[in-house]
């Protein structure tokens, strides 16, 4: 496979930029290693990130949008906290667990009521979420392996697996997203990450961790 960039990838699906996550498998690139990617509204590509991963089943895939309007598809409900801390952290490494509609397959939640969502800050992930829509976003490895830093790096894992590989550079490791659950209250730090717990606090008061 030979890797492409983002602009080519998107000028190849114009004509059915709308589609093009229904059936195939993606790799993209954020603000930590690289990513896998699928479509939320289809189970069976959604199926094909745990087998090509080996991914358990019980653990759920975070969903990156475009904003806090997507969520309104996604979320049963968005609470005025999400919105706060939307309007201030993203784009940015801050994932927010809301109840799920029953739009979202339970693959995609791993059986749970919940989801997790969060609006990537780098530009080229950002830009194909606002092309395509929803993406379900594992990191793109082998579950278990280190995470991958290239292109180079996604390949030696999924190469056989994988459909799309779309190129934005090497990265560095970085800190993951901070978690925060807002289906209860206080709400609550599930993982601790690139956001300051006190400015989060700022904005919505009292959490536990």
């Amino acid at each position: 496979m030979i890797p492409i960039s983002i602009r080519t990838f998107l000028k190849r699906q114009q004509p059915k930029r709308r589609k093009l996550c229904l059936t195939e498998k993606l790799r993209l690139f954020r603000p930590k290693p690289f990513t896998v990617g699928a479509s939320i509204f289809n189970e069976e590509a959604v199926l094909k990130i745990y087998e090509a991963k080996g991914r358990p089943p019980e653990k759920p895939l975070s969903i990156l949008i475009q904003s806090i309007a997507d969520a309104e598809s996604i979320a049963s409900e968005i609470p005025a906290q999400a919105e706060l801390l939307a309007n201030h952290f993203w784009p940015g490494p801050l994932t927010i667990i809301l109840n799920k509609s029953e739009n979202i397959s339970n693959q995609i939640t791993a059986g749970k009521n919940t989801v997790g969502l969060r609006v990537p800050a780098h530009p080229i992930a950002l830009e194909l979420v606002k092309r395509v829509g929803p993406l379900a976003c594992p990191s793109a490895n082998l579950s278990g392996n280190r995470n991958p830093l290239s292109a180079s790096d996604v390949l030696e894992d999924l190469d056989s697996k994988i459909h799309i590989l779309i190129d934005g550079g090497r990265t560095e490791v970085q800190v993951p997203s901070t978690i925060i659950d807002l289906t209860v209250q206080p709400p609550k730090i599930l993982r601790k990450g690139g956001l300051d717990i006190e400015e989060i606090k700022k904005h919505i008061g009292e959490i536990s961790e």
